[in-house]
């Protein structure tokens, strides 16, 4: 993946990009006001770090985003299938034929094609939703980087959401490496 925007603090390196999902994700990630984020943090530093305690992101102005737990993050922009189910309306539906001789109706032919139609697109859709969403959730658990410890000179990729109605710039802040308490003599 190509990341969009980046910047450099204190030896971590960390670029990310908006905009990573298609079709009907995209549509729930604009209702909703949440951004699904790649991000991919490379730690130049002397010490391991951990994702959410040492690195935080933060926007370019100094506020923070609100970062969203994996599982609020997938009930938000699952696909919901229950809307599918309105398919099943055309089961009534049938195909008629006539036949007419000298202007007159003699033959009529019905076949009840909604029986297939409407059970088959509404199972079709319900399927690939099903499909869509276990891969979604799936890469949501295997790209979460949550409390992920960043060894030094190793780079991590992950996914983070954030609740937010803009694309706003994107920079992570690194916590000064604490000191040790003095031991008294």
């Amino acid at each position: 993946m190509r990341y969009a925007s980046g910047s450099q603090t204190n030896d971590v390196v960390f670029e990310y990009k908006y905009s990573l999902l298609e079709d009907s994700y995209a549509k729930k990630e604009r209702k909703k006001d949440v951004k699904l984020v790649s991000i991919k943090i490379t730690n130049n530093s002397e010490r391991d770090l951990v994702f959410g305690k040492d690195i935080r992101l933060t926007y370019e102005n100094g506020s923070s985003p609100i970062v969203m737990d994996k599982n609020k993050l997938y009930k938000s922009l699952r696909q919901k299938s229950g809307n599918f189910l309105f398919y099943l309306l055309l089961t009534p539906m049938t195909f008629n034929t006539t036949s007419s001789t000298n202007g007159r109706i003699e033959e009529t032919n019905s076949t009840p094609i909604g029986l297939v139609i409407g059970p088959g697109i509404a199972l079709g859709n319900l399927a690939v939703s099903s499909s869509a969403n276990k891969k979604f959730k799936s890469d949501l658990e295997k790209f979460d980087i949550q409390g992920t410890t960043i060894a030094k000179g190793r780079t991590v990729f992950g996914l983070v959401g954030i609740r937010s109605s803009s694309y706003d710039a994107l920079k992570v802040e690194v916590a000064p490496l604490s000191e040790e308490p003095k031991s008294k003599s």
